[in-house]
């Protein structure tokens, strides 16, 4: 390498560096690809809230919804790679949507860089309490006895919910009729009101009606009980393996961002997770820590995307 290649690598060096320790002298803006007030603002306006305290720059939260999430992910992919555009999603653009979708204008394993996981809260299968069903093993014989007949609520094609019953249902070898809804809202409303007997949800959106008595929780789809739920058995626990699925919301910036800079980033944003008001949020959700390395998260996201890939292309599940 002659003396002014020499020169020229050296000053990109110091440039990154001194980015990623000045980083951020303005601004971030915080895109979350949903509409305000759903589930990932949950995990993103107290994120944002501490960054900007700890760091005297304003993190600014950006909604962007439509298209399942795609059209505000595919911003942040072609925004500068400087650290001052962030994405915070949840798992749905990343990766269920491109097994879902037949056309997309963004690959998200390789047009973004995961930072962190940031929640990840298990899903809850749930019955109406007209169902006489009391746990797993009576409602998979109800099911089977219903010969085809059985419907099952969720949230919309291809959502975490859909797939993880659709999951379910392969692994059980039991048939059920996919009833989709506009949101988790409207198809928790039919379930409490004893028009479809089942569907599952996260701990976020149906705790409060589990509480209540008027859903009947039957199991739980994470690796442990959930300390919100210390009654409801795992999937594994009631006698079937190979159910364990999360509802997750994770910060990305795009592609070709600095390692030094993603590294700050994800520093300082595991430190917010530390603090009692992101903690307060875990509890509230039922999600355990899962602040972690940059590496490591990738590593989550791609075996995430190859998990759902496999179950949308097994269930035939499309929006196109």
């Amino acid at each position: 390498m002659n003396k002014s290649l020499l020169v020229a690598f050296a000053a990109s060096v110091v440039s990154v560096s001194a980015l990623a320790q000045g980083w951020p002298t303005k601004t971030v803006t915080v895109v979350v690809p949903w509409p305000p007030g759903g589930p990932s603002d949950i995990a993103a306006r107290p994120l944002s809230k501490g960054l900007t305290e700890n760091l005297g720059e304003s993190f600014v939260i950006d909604n962007r919804a439509g298209g399942g999430g795609n059209i505000g992910t595919a911003a942040v992919t072609r925004a500068a790679p400087d650290g001052y555009t962030l994405l915070i999603t949840s798992s749905a653009p990343i990766v269920i949507n491109p097994s879902l979708y037949k056309k997309m204008t963004f690959d998200p394993l390789k047009d973004l860089v995961p930072v962190t996981n940031l929640l990840r809260a298990p899903l809850v299968l749930v019955v109406s309490p007209t169902l006489p069903v009391k746990n797993l093993k009576e409602l998979m014989a109800h099911i089977k006895a219903s010969n085809g007949k059985f419907s099952y609520a969720s949230s919309g094609n291809g959502t975490p919910q859909h797939l993880t019953t659709e999951l379910f249902s392969s692994v059980t070898k039991l048939n059920m009729t996919h009833v989709p809804y506009k949101g988790s809202a409207p198809a928790i409303a039919d379930v409490l009101g004893g028009h479809i007997p089942m569907m599952f949800d996260s701990t976020i959106a149906i705790m409060p009606h589990i509480k209540s008595g008027k859903v009947r929780p039957i199991a739980i789809s994470g690796a442990q009980r959930s300390p919100l739920l210390p009654d409801v058995p795992t999937f594994a626990e009631a006698g079937v393996a190979g159910i364990e699925s999360y509802a997750w919301y994770g910060l990305f910036a795009p592609a070709n961002t600095p390692k030094d800079v993603i590294a700050k980033i994800n520093a300082e944003a595991v430190k917010v997770m530390k603090q009692p008001e992101f903690t307060k949020i875990r509890s509230e959700t039922g999600s355990d820590f899962v602040g972690d390395t940059p590496e490591n998260f990738s590593k989550f996201v791609q075996a995430e995307a190859a998990r759902w890939g496999k179950v949308v292309k097994e269930s035939g599940a499309t929006v196109d």
